[in-house]
Order: structure tokens, then sequence, then C-alpha cells
């Protein structure tokens, strides 16, 4: 599953007459309303505020959210994950990508202009605001929603054009959200050291050295992962992700964590004290005054990550403020050797389940049975269930028919709106789960009838690029950007190509998009470079609009190469499969194939094979089984033709 954005259009006429009648868009007139009055009220302004700003984001900068956070969705309808809503005393705006064009068109009524990022005659938020306001006006946003980086930039781009940014104490829009849900206060586990491999105590030692090598005093945790990581405890506040709410605060020898008491048990509160003996308990909410009294009696610098909002970072004195990539985003990313096995076994369960609902599918269909796209996306729930250590899901599945499998994040919502499966179509599922030893991340895409020389063409295509990414021997710590190209060259060579990253790193039993690692066309400026035990998603596809979309991804952990020739200390490094589920023979055109593919093709289903069916057998799945049959027929022996 991908996480950049998509600059992609889906537009054709069949598409559109498909959904058209499938959302329905949500009044906010009288919404609208009311923000505009509270942006002109003086006791919640210092000055009239000429534009208000909702984004999609949290407090933690989470890429999902609680419902609780979902503001940019109550105030416009528009529920996709994307976007950035802007409304002025006459105008209220939508910026989202091309992912969600249609949905967004179709979500909110004719009070709101969607602006399509991408085209170029589509202004950014701030020239807009720039072109579009009269100068020195006052634009406002709830600072706790913004990082320091996206503040800075917004403001230096207004201020350019005599305009200001403004830091609103109370959130506009949650002052008239009368049913807004209550953050949730669901709680916290202790994650086995049998799983988490390093104890709190450990990682907090390496942490605090780290923040001794920097010279800061004190860093401040916002992110939810990282927060998760650090303590070895789990949580349920954000669908798909097993986090919590909570600040941290780590000193040379103190830990303060901000948190809603109730979530915290005293089997949890008595392990971390034995951890760590000077450890502080806060509610939530005192964060900003907890920093705001640490900045005043300290002296010391104070480390913040890039990800920090601009309310908590902009209490810390420049001077003072060391901003970076927080140490846990890279420590987290390098997976100890508990966690690679646990991410490894995690993956061999969820292959049974993939494999199952595959052997369970194609019989299905080809019984006439009625699947659909949701159907068919619960009962694939339905076999990860069965599957030891099951938490949960890992993102919401997306299950798509016929022309859906073009939609990139294409989503069936409900029963009513989902299409049926069908012989004669191709069928993109993209999904995952999350297991207490591990988090797992796996698309695969398959034909029931007799698929076309086109489409098999373009999977086969899409196979050779994952094989090209998955057995390329590269230089260690070497940034994913540059492997971007050898996913798409076989598509590059008869003109075609995806619009999105190749690749994305995976958590251990955590956030199934982890950064500051990927594997794209597009730079990441934080990116560390590629390092022995990190997992990333190998994902190339492609998507053929109003007709059918192709993806295959495997989870690949990165691995030490011995190269025939190693020049200097540097080292090198390749990837190896953890997703162990069999590619669709009948897709491939096995012409297109070299011979050092079909050896890697044939070398890889053997492992499934064995791997996967050894599992079964263990766990009392017999050869009859639908699932072992689909698993063992896939993986026969691919010849090379002529």
């Amino acid at each position: 599953m991908h996480w950049c954005t998509v600059l992609y259009s889906y537009s054709s006429k069949r598409f559109l007459q498909t959904l058209a009648h499938k959302m329905e868009a949500k009044d906010t007139s009288g919404l609208l309303a009311k923000l505009r009055q509270l942006m002109v009220n003086v006791e919640l302004v210092k000055e009239p505020l000429a534009a208000y700003i909702i984004p999609s984001a949290d407090a933690h900068s989470s890429e999902y959210v609680a419902d609780c956070d979902t503001r940019r969705a109550f105030i416009s309808g528009f529920d996709g994950s994307a976007g950035t809503a802007i409304v002025t005393p006459s105008k209220a705006l939508m910026w989202t990508d091309g992912r969600y064009f249609l949905q967004a068109t179709q979500q909110m009524d004719s009070n709101w202009t969607l602006m399509k990022i991408g085209p170029p005659e589509v202004p950014p938020p701030s020239k807009w605001l720039n072109e579009n306001l009269p100068a020195g006006s006052y634009i406002g946003v709830d600072s706790r929603l913004y990082s320091n980086e996206e503040w800075d930039n917004l403001s230096k781009s207004l201020n350019g054009n005599g305009n200001h940014l403004v830091a609103v104490k109370e959130n506009l829009v949650d002052l008239i959200w009368e049913t807004r849900p209550c953050r949730p206060k669901k709680p916290v586990a202790e994650l086995s050291l049998a799983f988490a491999g390093k104890s709190a105590a450990q990682k907090l030692v390496e942490l605090r050295k780290k923040l001794v090598d920097e010279g800061v005093e004190y860093h401040v945790v916002t992110e939810l992962d990282q927060i998760a990581w650090l303590l070895n405890w789990r949580g349920a506040d954000i669908e798909f992700n097993p986090v919590f709410f909570a600040y941290v605060i780590v000193g040379a020898e103190e830990l303060e964590i901000f948190i809603d008491p109730e979530k915290v048990g005293s089997n949890i509160h008595n392990s971390i004290l034995e951890q760590d003996k000077n450890v502080g308990f806060h509610q939530y909410d005192d964060i900003g005054s907890f920093l705001e009294k640490l900045v005043s009696t300290t002296s010391g610098k104070i480390m913040v990550g890039k990800t920090c909002n601009y309310y908590l970072a902009n209490m810390i004195p420049e001077t003072r403020r060391v901003m970076k990539v927080a140490p846990i985003a890279l420590m987290k990313t390098i997976k100890n050797m508990v966690e690679v096995e646990g991410m490894k076994n995690a993956h061999i369960r969820d292959a049974v389940a993939v494999c199952c609902f595959f052997g369970w599918l194609e019989n299905a269909l080809n019984a006439g049975e009625v699947v659909t796209e949701v159907s068919a996306s619960d009962k694939l729930e339905e076999f990860r269930k069965k599957q030891k250590y099951f938490i949960g899901l890992s993102f919401e599945t997306i299950s798509g028919s016929g022309p859906n499998g073009a939609i990139i994040h294409y989503n069936p919502k409900s029963a009513a709106e989902s299409r049926r499966l069908s012989l004669d179509d191709v069928y993109l599922v993209d999904s995952g789960g999350q297991y207490s030893d591990g988090t797992t991340d796996i698309t695969r895409t398959v034909h029931f009838g007799k698929p076309t020389d086109f489409q098999k063409e373009c999977y086969t295509r899409v196979l050779k690029g994952q094989i090209s990414l998955v057995s390329t021997i590269f230089p260690d710590k070497l940034v994913g950007n540059y492997l971007d190209s050898f996913a798409r060259k076989a598509l590059w060579e008869v003109g075609l190509d995806y619009a999105h990253g190749t690749g994305h790193g995976v958590g251990s039993y955590l956030n199934v998009h982890e950064g500051p690692s990927g594997i794209s066309w597009r730079p990441y400026p934080d990116d560390p470079g590629l390092q022995e035990n990190m997992f990333m998603s190998n994902e190339p596809g492609y998507y053929h609009e109003g007709e059918f979309g192709i993806r295959l991804e495997n989870i690949i952990r990165v691995i030490k190469a011995l190269p025939t020739f190693t020049i200097g200390t540097r080292g090198y490094l390749t990837f190896e499969d953890i997703t162990l589920v069999p590619i669709q023979q009948k897709m491939i055109e096995v012409t297109l194939l070299n011979p050092i593919e079909i050896e890697y093709l044939n070398f890889y289903h053997l492992t499934c094979r064995k791997t996967v069916g050894s599992y079964m057998e263990s766990i009392g799945i017999p050869p009859s089984d639908p699932g072992y049959q689909w698993l063992i027929k896939e993986t026969k022996t691919i010849m090379q033709r002529k």
C-alpha cells in the first residue's frame, strides 16, 4: 500500500457513470455561516480573520486520525485521507490530490470549490491566499495541527505579500462541532519482551546516549508510533494503528509521560516504574504548560522532531531548540533480531490467510456465487482473524474489481456501492494485518477467467519490475530514491508507468507506513539510506483508467549482499522477500521473462510452497483444503518458453 501523493485523475465517463449515485453531498451552509461568525469574533481572535485553514492532521502528524480529529471532514463533508480546507468570508475551498477528485466532488456541496492539486493552473494554498486576499490580511489556523516546518514555510510565503499567519488559541471548528466525539480512552497494553526484543529500559539508555551525543538536555517526543515503540506499549486510539494519545519528554534521568490516567492500568504503571525509577505521569493536555515551565527553569538545549507541531516547538527559544529527524524515528526502522523473526512469522501466518482466501474465492466464482468487493474484503478479514496473534487490520482493505482496480486508493464504503466480482474482470486486493509480532501489507492482482494479452503483458511487466528491485545489489545507506527506476524499467520500455511511489517502510506491530525511508521517484530529504534489517514494501503497478488495475506488493527485508568484487569498506546490501504468497501464474506472459527472472520466480514459489505449506500442515489444514490446493497449484515450476 503506497503513501505517496498521487497525481492521477480518474475522469472516464464509464467510471463517473458507475459511481455518480453513490455519495450524497453534505449541506454545509449552516456550518460555514457559524464558522465565519467566529472568524470575526474578537473574543476568540485578536484581529478578524480573512481566512481560516482546516488541515487534515492531528497534533501528532498522524497519517490516520481519530474521529475526534476529523475536523476537515466535518466542516466540508469530504472525508478522504488527504486535503486542506480554507474558508474565507465568501469562499470555501478544498485542496486535494488526484486520488480524491471524484470523491470530493460528490461529497461536497455547492458551497465548496475543489482545487485539484497537480494541474499547473491550480495554485497552492499559499499562492491563492496571497493572490486573493488584501495585503495585510490575517490567516488563522490551529497551531497544534501544523508542524513547525509547515508553519514556517507558509508564514514566510504569506509574509512576503504582507499577510500574517496567526495561531488561533481555540480551534474554531471544535466550537461549532456540537457532536464531536470524545478523545478515545482505550487502555494501553504492554508489548511482551518476546515480541519487542528490547525492554523500554534498554531503549531509554540508547536514546539518552544519542541525546548526550547531540548535546541535548531534553527530548520532546510527539509522534504516537515513536512513543509506542519507546515504551513498549500498544493501544487502539486510531483505527488500524496500534497507538495511543500521549506525549513524552525524555531527560538525562527523567521520563515524563502525558496520557489520560484512565488509559494506564496499575500493571502498566508499575512495569514502567521498574524500568525507569524517575517517571512522572501527567494529564495528556498538560504538555503545553509543562513544557513552558521546563523552558523557563532550565538552560540546556531541547530537541523536537521535524514533525513536532508549531504550538510546542514555538515554546522553545530558537537558540535552544534542536530540530531534526527524531532519533527514535531512525532507531525503530532497524529491527532487532526478535522483531525480524516476528515479522517473518507474522508474514507466514498472513500468507495462510491470503492463500485460503484466494482458494475460497476462485471456487466461489467458478460456482457462480455472488461475491462483491465488500463481501470479498470481509471474507479475507475472516481468514486473518483465524491466525495466531492477530489483532486487527493494518489499513482499510483496497478491494477493486475491473475499473475500480484502476483507482489506486479505492475503498467501497458499503455493500450498496460494492461491485460484483466476475470471471471476466481483473481483481486487485491490497490488504494487511496487525499481529502481536509484526505488521503485514500485501497486494495481489488475479483473474479467474481468461485475461487478455494486454492485461497479461502489463501484469508481467509489473512483475519484472518487482523482481528487478528485490534482486538489486546496492551500496550500504543508499537512499531509496536511487532504486525506484529498477521497478519501472520494464514498464517504461513500452511507454507505461504508475503514479505512486514504489516502497515505504513498515513498522513492527506498529504503523504500516513507517518513515523516514522510502523508495520513490520523489527524493525524501530525511531518508537516512537503506540499512540492514529495515523492512520496505516493493509495489510497482499499472492502472488502465476505466478498465483494470494491477499492483503486486511484497514486504522485503534489507540484508547484506556479497558481490563478487567489494572495493572499500562501505559494504553492499540487497533484499529478501518476507511476503510468501504465490504470484498467480495465469496472469504471467512467460515469454516476457528472461531465464534469471524465471529462476527467481521458481525459487520464490518453492519457498512459498515449503514454508507456508508446512505451516498449514502444522496447524491442521489438510491438503484437500481450497487454500492448500491453491498454494500448490500456483507454485508449480515455470518452464522457459520461446
